[in-house]
């Protein structure tokens, strides 16, 4: 449903006819209070009647990959409440939710967005050659693109919105430096080797390492296909090979597999634990004390801003000026989350 005017009093601490007159430029009125005025407006997507049939309609794609993951959540639910917003901007967006990492599945899916006749797509790319030759024909096609969450270099989409991943894989590293001590052995766990996203990290991880703690020595990185049961293996067998594990960082998803790895172990004393993303089940066990660090990325931002700018390129004819627009890298413990 479209904002109001009472609903933009509200939010203003002002009268409706104060609304009316700075929306409509009729009386005299504070520069600073209009400014407000108009600002709320365009927030929560209000448009006079009598400009509603002049706005023109656009459309936007939407395409995602692993889309049942539980770090999905978040940017789904930014997602949602931005295509809540620009319907009221009298813009259709269409979600293609794909739930593997398989290039022809998203191909597929931005096939069937050309047949909709989008005017501009927001993807999380998998990394493939075939997605790369995909993204450069729908620009030279005038669609515009962005990426979010996920990146794909050497294509000519106009800009990465997400976490920097490869730094925040160096923040893993400075973390499980300081719990450790500078010392021991640590296993890494990843999803997909085929997913940018998780092998950027581990790229920034084992980097780090190397340059800041010589005396840190990672055991394996292993694959989980962000599957819990495959974390748990994954660490039972580690820990069995390697019964003085100081750490486990674990980059995707999967995660409940580690608490269950410890109960089977029933060990004396657990390694130390870092994970990624701020959902339900992983406050949990950060609260419970079964990991010491979350990274989050913020995907709620992800998504939502993702459409956003794409919306204001379309409506206002805008431009790009940054290539990456970065979320922050937000570190939780049990005792801030």
């Amino acid at each position: 449903m479209a904002g109001t005017i009472k609903e933009i009093a509200e939010k203003a601490g002002v009268s409706r006819g104060t609304v009316d007159r700075a929306l409509n430029n009729r009386g005299r009125i504070n520069p600073e209070v209009a400014e407000k005025i108009h600002q709320i407006a365009a927030e929560i997507g209000y448009v006079p009647r009598s400009r509603k049939q002049e706005v023109p309609k656009y459309k936007i794609g939407i395409v995602t990959q692993l889309a049942s993951s539980s770090f999905m959540v978040p940017i789904h639910q930014g997602l949602q409440d931005a295509i809540r917003e620009l319907g009221n901007r009298n813009i259709e967006c269409i979600l293609k939710e794909v739930d593997t990492v398989d290039e022809a599945e998203q191909i597929k899916a931005l096939d069937q967005l050309l047949a909709e006749k989008v005017q501009a797509i927001a993807i999380m790319p998998v990394e493939s050659p075939l997605i790369r030759e995909k993204i450069n024909q729908l620009v030279d096609q005038g669609i515009r693109v962005v990426t979010f969450n996920s990146d794909i270099v050497g294509t000519k989409r106009s800009c990465f919105i997400g976490l920097n991943n490869h730094q925040s894989g160096k923040t893993a590293a400075g973390l499980m430096g300081m719990l450790t001590g500078g010392e021991g052995k640590v296993l890494a766990i990843t999803g997909y080797f085929g997913n940018s996203v998780s092998s950027s990290r581990v790229d920034g991880f084992v980097e780090e390492i190397k340059q800041s703690y010589s005396n840190v020595h990672l055991v394996g990185v292993q694959s989980s296909f962000d599957d819990s049961q495959e974390v748990e293996n994954n660490i039972v067998s580690t820990i069995k090979a390697f019964p003085d594990l100081t750490g486990i960082v674990v980059f995707s998803g999967g995660q409940a597999g580690i608490e269950r790895a410890f109960e089977r172990l029933n060990l004396e004393k657990r390694p130390f634990v870092i994970i990624y993303d701020n959902t339900s089940r992983n406050k949990a066990a950060l609260e419970k004390g079964v990991v010491d660090f979350l990274i989050d990325q913020d995907g709620y931002t992800q998504g939502y801003r993702s459409l956003l700018l794409l919306a204001d390129q379309l409506q206002n004819h805008s431009s790009v000026t940054n290539e990456f627009m970065y979320t922050d890298i937000i570190i939780k413990t049990k005792y801030n989350i």
